[in-house]
Parts: structure tokens; C-alpha cells; sequence
């Protein structure tokens, strides 16, 4: 993808995080890589700064005998890289403060732009907010793993609404912050993530009371339309349209929603899948039994009643191309479930429950 030079102000930053394997740090022409789980032939090469549409044929004549059936990639084997694969060893900023990753002087055309520095085990995410903003690369436990994450509503519509003492508190906030936090904790094991609905102005926030606000947009930098069936679509559009860019890789999506329902009923997290998806069946109980797991442990005095539901008639369920998992966090209008939400700690422990949910569907693949 070519770098597009565009003004700070107007940019809206994609998580799209690169992340280069230690074994590419070697300076030989030729590099011997190890497939992780999840790759495909354009995830290894890309993620060594190679173009797959100018280096797949190469690569695929030089390791003719090493690959699986349907030509795919054999985990925990070593491949051969075409010559021009190195280290991302350098990142310059242009001077209007978009990334500009090099790659011994030469542009990486295959990082997305956006104003971030990179190096080895930092990333500097102003998306993240000042405070977030720096996020230490703490392992490659997701290395290969692309994600796309959808909070719910946003824009012109808060989605549901419940009413906290004098206070309004708006579904499309309390998602986005936990799926924001969640996109952060995954990039901090290595993985790929792309927020597809964004806020350029709200970062991770500490708030118990989150503004509402209507300036979110969908990726790259789409307004969000007020037609129900167009915001559905815009946003699988764009999942979509990056799926077949990593496929043959492992990718998952996530819409995260808040529910609404009568104001006496408490409800625990719980999760849909569409029938026909044995991958997205299988992410959804590893999360839920992660949530299962935290209850247990953490309330013990108290079942947790999350369940997993197929539920293939939702949009982005039925359209999106990766396996897709709907998560609900709790009833908005409910007392001991807004307590869920106002508490920024209660926030982050969501994230991490989730992110813990994902790392056990992508270790068992």
C-alpha cells in the first residue's frame, strides 16, 4: 500500500502494526524465517518488509518443496526469503508528522501511514491519547494474528443509553474505550489490529462519566452515516476489503456492543457466532470460558451466566468475512452493570479477559 502523505489534522491513524520478527534482524541477503502460527505466504512476507506482489513468485520458486497442502505454509518450518527482506531499522517522520518507515534508506511501501514512530518494542499511538500513547511491544504472542475491531454505533447514533444519577452514558463510548483498551493490550503482544470505527479526539480514557460525542468515523476516514443498514454496511465494507489482504492468514473480527434491556435485569458478558462458523464458534467459547474462568475465580460466590448463542442474523455477523464474534459487556441501564462500565478499571479487566480469550483461541490453532 503506498504511503499517503496527508495533513496531521485531517489523518486518521490505522492500527495497523507491523511487527518484525527477531529472526529478521540479520543483515544476509537471504533470511531464513520460521512460519508462526497463523501465517500465510503475505503475512511472512510482508511482515519482513517485503511486497508480495513483487516477491511472491520468487519466494514461492525458492521454497518450492517446504509448503503444505494448498501451497500454504508449514508452522515451526523454516523458509528462505526473496533477496531485499531486512529489519525495520529506522523511521523517520515527514514534516507534516506522518510515519514514514524506511528500511535501509528505502521506503516500506506496505506500512500504513499515520503518525506513529516505530521501533523494535515501542510504538508511539497518539489514537491510544497522550497518556496511552506509548506502547512497549512486551511479546510476539500474536505475532501473525490480524484483528478487526468494531465498536457499537458511534457517529450520529450513541446506540442505547442508560441514565447513572444526573448522567447520560452512551453505548458507543463505554464500547469504543474497552475495545480501544483491547487494541492496545493486543498490539502489546505483537498482534495486527485495526480499530474500524475510530475517535480522533478520545483516546483510552480514565473518566468514570464518558462525553458523548458524534465524531467518530469509520476506517481509513469514512463519516458515519445515520441510515441503520448504510453504517452496518460501510463498516463490513471495510473489514471486508482488508480481510483480502492478509487472507490465507489467521483473522478475526469483534463487534463490541452494550445491551440494553429492563432496568432491574443484570446481565453477564455473552457472545453470538454465526451457525455455520466452526472458527468463530470456537473463538467465542475460548473468550467465554476465559470470562468463566475470571468468575470463578474472582466471584466465586456467584455463577457466571454468560452464554455463547448462534446468532447468524446480525449483519456483521452474516457479512463479514473473518470469523466474527458479537460481543455484549452488560445491561446499560442496569445499576451493578453500569458499575462495568464507569469504573475505568472495570473497563481495562474486560479488555484483558477478552485479549486473554483471543490468546487461547490463537495458541490452540
Amino acid at each position: 500500500m503506498p504511503v499517503n502523505l496527508i495533513p496531521l489534522r485531517t489523518s486518521i491513524i490505522t492500527l495497523f502494526l507491523l511487527v518484525v520478527s527477531l529472526s529478521a534482524y540479520s543483515q544476509s541477503s537471504n533470511l531464513q524465517v520460521v512460519a508462526m502460527p497463523g501465517d500465510g505466504i503475505y503475512t511472512l512476507l510482508r511482515r519482513h518488509g517485503l511486497n508480495p506482489s513483487e516477491h511472491l513468485h520468487k519466494f514461492v520458486e525458492i521454497n518450492k518443496d517446504r509448503f503444505g497442502k494448498d501451497n500454504g505454509l508449514i508452522v515451526g518450518k523454516s523458509y528462505t526469503l526473496p533477496d531485499g527482506a531486512a529489519s525495520v531499522d529506522n523511521t523517520e517522520i515527514a514534516n507534516d508528522n506522518t510515519r514514514v518507515a524506511t528500511v535501509d534508506n528505502k521506503t516500506l511501501s506496505n506500512v500504513t501511514a499515520g503518525p506513529a514512530k516505530v521501533s523494535a518494542r515501542v510504538i508511539e499511538m497518539p489514537l491510544f491519547g497522550e497518556k496511552y500513547s506509548r506502547v512497549e511491544v512486551k511479546s510476539t504472542k500474536l505475532q501473525g494474528a490480524v484483528y478487526y475491531l468494531s465498536s457499537g454505533h458511534g457517529g450520529p447514533d450513541p446506540g442505547a443509553v442508560g441514565k447513572y444519577g444526573n448522567h447520560d452514558l452512551a453505548e458507543d463510548e463505554y464500547a469504543y474505550d474497552v475495545t480501544i483498551r483491547l487494541a492496545r493490550v493486543l498490539m502489546e503482544h505483537g498482534a495486527t489490529v485495526y480499530m474500524i470505527v475510530q475517535d480522533p479526539e478520545n483516546g483510552i480514557r480514565d473518566e468514570g462519566i464518558l462525553k458523548m460525542d458524534r465524531n467518530e468515523v469509520v476506517y481509513p476516514n469514512k463519516p458515519i452515516p445515520l441510515n441503520h443498514s448504510a453504517r452496518l454496511r460501510q463498516r463490513t465494507e471495510a473489514v471486508n476489503g482488508l480481510y483480502l489482504k492478509h487472507k490465507g492468514g489467521y483473522q478475526r473480527m469483534l463487534a463490541i456492543h452494550v445491551d440494553s434491556r429492563s432496568e432491574s435485569q443484570n446481565i453477564d458478558v455473552f457472545f453470538y457466532h454465526h451457525e455455520n462458523s466452526k472458527d468463530g464458534e470456537q473463538l467465542a467459547k475460548n473468550i467465554h470460558q476465559t470470562f468463566t474462568n475470571k468468575y470463578r475465580r474472582y466471584q466465586p460466590n456467584r455463577d457466571y451466566s454468560g452464554n455463547v448463542t448462534q446468532r447468524g442474523s446480525l449483519y456483521v455477523i452474516k457479512y463479514s468475512h473473518p470469523p466474527t464474534v458479537f460481543i455484549e459487556l452488560g445491561n446499560i441501564r442496569n445499576v451493578k452493570d453500569q458499575r462495568r462500565f464507569v469504573i475505568a478499571d472495570n473497563r481495562q479487566a474486560l479488555a484483558n479477559w477478552i485479549y486473554e480469550g483471543l490468546l487461547s483461541d490463537y495458541t490452540a490453532q
